[in-house]
């Protein structure tokens, strides 16, 4: 077998754009609970660590590792902010972070160990499941604390397009957006960028390849994906490997260029190149206008539509 070619770069120049509705109001209404919060609480990465005076506590609300800890911090803080005469005095913590990064679940594992109760916010393994910012959720009676879920919020467009597959390739954006193909065959280029070719084992694919067009198929083969007169589903075979990928069964693979030389490079555009950065945020505020915009509208058409709804119940009871 010749050793495998693979590609230098992955070629992509989509750029993705996701702010929905529901982001948008979410943001406006977390904002405006801050005042009425102690604590927030971030669902984000180890690369946390890293920011001096911060609090981290290291969990898995999947299999309630360490949420403890969080319990135990979040019944300090509320024991530091009362005193022996506010025995009803309550904390309210929110919690905050992009799409699809556990914060839902990271609630109802604090309930689950806290209260002894039951899921209380929704889940799913799709970006977007909560829409709005809910109501409190308690997770201590004592001292008594109270959760804030919040649907997930992100800038409204990521200027860089291998940055955005990235973001997809982890779920926090909706797959059909950057379409699930291309983002399965930047997954097979990160793969083979890493010399892991244990997906030959795992799905039973003949030989390591760094083409999709190649790849898929088999994949398609191996879960037994098959359109109407016996054609691969190659969709099907892509959503499969993504949903690999994000359960882990790929083993952990690190997305981002970590090696020095990498960073070097990108400070060194980042330096040599500030039209470039000027142009990025002419375009993200022009970006956040047409954002405005369309809300205002909205806003507009739900008056018109509440205005309607007035008029004939008004007419129906003349």
């Amino acid at each position: 077998m010749s050793p495998l070619q693979v590609r230098s770069a992955f070629v992509y120049d989509k750029i993705i754009n996701w702010f929905p509705g529901h982001m948008a109001k979410g943001l406006r209404l977390i904002t405006e609970k801050l005042n009425a919060v102690q604590v927030v609480i971030e669902a984000i990465t180890k690369a946390f660590k890293e920011y001096k005076d911060q609090d981290v506590v290291f969990t898995s609300a999947d299999e309630d590792v360490n949420v403890k800890g969080i319990i135990k911090y979040l019944a300090k803080k509320a024991k530091l902010s009362g005193t022996a005469a506010d025995k009803e005095l309550t904390t309210t913590v929110m919690v905050v972070g992009m799409p699809n990064v556990g914060k839902s679940s990271l609630i109802n594992s604090l309930r689950r160990i806290g209260v002894k109760k039951g899921k209380a916010a929704p889940t799913g393994a799709i970006p977007g499941i909560t829409r709005t910012v809910a109501g409190t959720i308690k997770v201590l009676d004592s001292p008594k604390v109270y959760l804030i879920d919040t649907p997930g919020v992100m800038i409204p467009h990521i200027a860089d397009p291998e940055s955005a597959i990235k973001v997809a390739l982890t779920g926090a954006i909706s797959d059909h957006l950057s379409d699930e193909e291309v983002i399965a065959d930047y997954l097979l280029f990160q793969l083979n960028q890493a010399k892991d070719y244990s997906y030959t084992t795992l799905y039973k694919v003949k030989e390591p390849t760094d083409d999709i067009r190649v790849f898929l198929p088999q994949i398609a083969k191996y879960i037994g994906a098959l359109k109407k007169g016996g054609e691969y589903n190659l969709p099907a075979a892509a959503q499969f490997l993504i949903k690999q990928y994000r359960l882990g069964k790929l083993g952990r693979l690190t997305l981002d260029d970590l090696r020095p030389e990498s960073l070097e490079e990108y400070l060194t555009a980042e330096i040599q190149d500030p039209v470039s950065r000027r142009q990025q945020k002419k375009a993200d505020k022009i970006e956040d206008r047409r954002i405005k915009r369309m809300q205002q509208q909205r806003k507009i058409e739900e008056q018109e539509r509440q205005d309607m709804d007035r008029d004939l119940d008004f007419g129906a009871k003349l």
